[in-house]
């Protein structure tokens, strides 16, 4: 260890960080050329094959050409999630309360026609009860 200062592991794990940190940007530049929908293919290849075969500099200058459209494009795709999230939960939810709704409907007619079966209740008290619960 005395042949490797303090220095020297800060100024790798420095460095380290910084590579991991350049890879993210890298994937996240590579994803957002495939998901532009106004890019046509041509225009996706030439920045694909710059950003591969001069990786440094071709995202540097695809950050700066289109950094404003990627952030405008993450954007669109969050809010899209969200609402299709709150549009799954509004489904579900009005899924449940339905199956709830029909459960407690059915529920409540078979205790009626049980009730009506040991002469608990009169025919003409059924009707009007089950008149009431299917209202």
């Amino acid at each position: 260890m005395d042949d490797y200062p303090l220095l020297n592991v800060f100024w790798t794990m420095l460095w380290f960080f910084l590579w991991i940190m350049w890879l993210f940007l890298l994937f996240k530049v590579i994803t957002d050329i495939f998901r532009d929908h106004d890019l046509n293919g041509w225009g996706k290849a030439g920045w694909l094959i710059f950003c591969i075969l001069l990786p440094y500099l071709g995202v540097l200058v695809y950050v700066i050409a289109r950094g404003k459209g990627m952030g405008l494009r993450d954007a669109k795709q969050a809010k899209e999630a969200e609402s299709r999230f709150q549009e799954y939960i509004r489904q579900t939810a009005g899924t449940q309360a339905a199956a709830n709704a029909t459960t407690s409907t059915t529920d409540e007619l078979a205790r009626l026609a049980d009730l009506r079966a040991k002469g608990a209740i009169s025919e003409e008290e059924f009707q009007q009860a089950k008149t009431k619960i299917l209202a």
